[in-house]
């Protein structure tokens, strides 16, 4: 069992950056490959990043490329997006995820925990 918790969003301008921190619990989380993802207003959730936990390779949406990173501090059981160059379209609520298995993976049906998500609002 893996519990996620999700932190470091806010309102910010265009251009600005944020960093978001997902703090998992559980012995094995060295062993998840991790995902974040985001929902817009009335859109569904769509893939933003994700980590593979074996050999530490990523995947970005091309819409974020060049200016989100994803990493992971397996000692501190943590995941983080670093978000620059922040745009409107960018607002959403940021879900952590974790699934089984090394590769990443953009479907949300295919990661077993979530998180309850961190708000980012981004003005104009």
């Amino acid at each position: 069992q893996v519990q996620l918790v999700e932190s470091g969003g806010g309102l910010v301008q265009a251009g600005d950056s944020l960093r978001l921190s997902c703090a998992a619990s559980g012995r094995t989380f060295s062993t998840y490959t991790m995902g974040w993802f985001r929902q817009r207003p009335g859109k569904e959730r769509e893939f933003v990043a994700g980590i593979s936990w074996d050999d530490g390779s990523t995947a970005y949406v091309d819409s974020v490329k060049g200016r989100f990173t994803i990493s992971r501090d397996n000692a501190k059981k943590t995941v983080y997006l670093q978000m620059n160059s922040l745009e409107p379209e960018d607002t959403a609520v940021y879900y952590c995820a974790a699934r089984w298995g090394t590769s990443v993976t953009a479907g949300v049906g295919y990661y077993n925990y979530w998180g309850q998500g961190t708000q980012v609002t981004v003005s104009s």
